[in-house]
């Protein structure tokens, strides 16, 4: 039986979230990613087990991967996403070991307005604009993402956090304008 709680506080947030994200993606200049950001959300490999484990103030894949020992919404996720860093993940043709790879640009910019709008929904009127920065850097010694990926995306947190949000995001305009890699 499906709570109805549950059901209608993660149609709130997954709602919330993507909204928060399409202006993000906009003032990036990457308005189809962002009209497109999260659409596997709504699908049954996602929706139903994030309506079972939502509590309202984290994923609800933390609350399955406690459960369960893993998070088959989450794998499904970062597997139909490109804008996750899992995503990019491929075996090395030489050691033949799973490896991360470089993002293409555009993928790395929908993560950091992902990231963006992710700590603002679940901080709400107490978000910062370090928090975002923060969140990364806590998970920064144990994260496998490409070094140059990371070194981007790190770039724009910082940038963020000390300039702000029409800085950062006019900033990221000029830069797709003027490069098509990083």
């Amino acid at each position: 039986m499906i709570n109805l709680e549950n059901l209608s506080g993660h149609l709130r947030t997954v709602a919330k979230h993507r909204h928060a994200v399409i202006r993000h993606c906009a003032k990036a200049g990457i308005l189809w990613q962002g009209l497109k950001h999260d659409l596997s959300k709504y699908t049954p490999e996602e929706f139903i087990p994030s309506v079972k484990y939502y509590q309202g103030t984290r994923s609800p894949n933390e609350q399955e991967r406690t459960e369960k020992g893993y998070s088959s919404a989450w794998m499904h996720h970062k597997g139909c996403n490109k804008h996750h860093f899992e995503y990019w993940t491929d075996y090395d043709p030489v050691t033949r070991v799973m490896t991360p790879v470089k993002m293409p640009l555009n993928y790395v910019i929908e993560m950091f307005c992902d990231r963006i709008a992710a700590s603002k929904i679940y901080n709400g009127a107490n978000f910062t604009n370090d928090m975002p920065l923060q969140y990364f850097m806590k998970g920064k010694p144990t994260r496998k993402i490409h070094p140059r990926t990371s070194r981007f995306l790190e770039g724009l947190l910082q940038m963020y956090a000390k300039k702000g949000e029409e800085y950062t995001f006019a900033w990221i305009r000029w830069y797709r304008q003027q490069h098509e890699d990083y």
